[in-house]
């Protein structure tokens, strides 16, 4: 691992890894009903504080993207092997939420599957998919964005929680004293 990569456009850098995430994802969320995709994205209720940290945040997801695609795979190297297992493993689990989220319906919040053990397990998938990504290129640097990025999109996810509350009252209440968070933290 290196603070700062070498940058450079070649054939074998981390956009391998994230362009097949994002056509997986881009499939997927294509071949579902628009009310579904609707669902998962629908922003309102945000305040003025939520929606700017979350912003600063994508920013910084810009720059963890930025070099994952111009940064060399470190394939050989235990980094790359270690983060390949966490990018497949993110991918899969990712895959899973996403159907979760599908197979519920509208009406009521979603509490099956992955959703189980965490109240955002796509958002905790995509983070491990990512980490992998990170440690796959071998960058430090790659690696504090995407913690910044994450630690800044909390409060959208705050956000959420709070119109999910609004949106499904106390059932929802009961789903977050039952299922933490992030898996382990609530």
């Amino acid at each position: 691992m290196e603070l700062m990569p070498a940058l450079e456009i070649g054939w074998l850098n981390g956009w391998i890894p994230l362009g097949m995430l994002v056509l997986v994802e881009g499939l997927l969320l294509k071949a579902f009903p628009r009310k579904v995709v609707a669902r998962l994205f629908d922003r309102s209720g945000w305040d003025r504080k939520q929606a700017a940290f979350t912003l600063i945040g994508k920013l910084f997801s810009l720059a963890c993207l930025f070099l994952i695609v111009f940064t060399p795979l470190k394939i050989g190297t235990g980094a790359f092997i270690a983060g390949a297992v966490l990018y497949v493993l993110g991918l899969a689990g990712l895959v899973v939420a996403i159907f979760d989220f599908r197979n519920t319906p509208v009406s009521q919040p979603v509490t099956r599957g992955l959703y189980k053990v965490s109240r955002h397990p796509q958002i905790v998938m995509l983070f491990v998919a990512f980490l992998g990504m990170c440690l796959a290129i071998g960058s430090w640097l790659a690696l504090l964005a995407l913690l910044a990025s994450r630690l800044l999109q909390h409060f959208g996810i705050l956000a959420e929680e709070e119109a999910c509350l609004a949106h499904y009252g106390e059932s929802y209440r009961d789903y977050m004293k039952r299922v933490p968070r992030y898996f382990l933290f609530f």
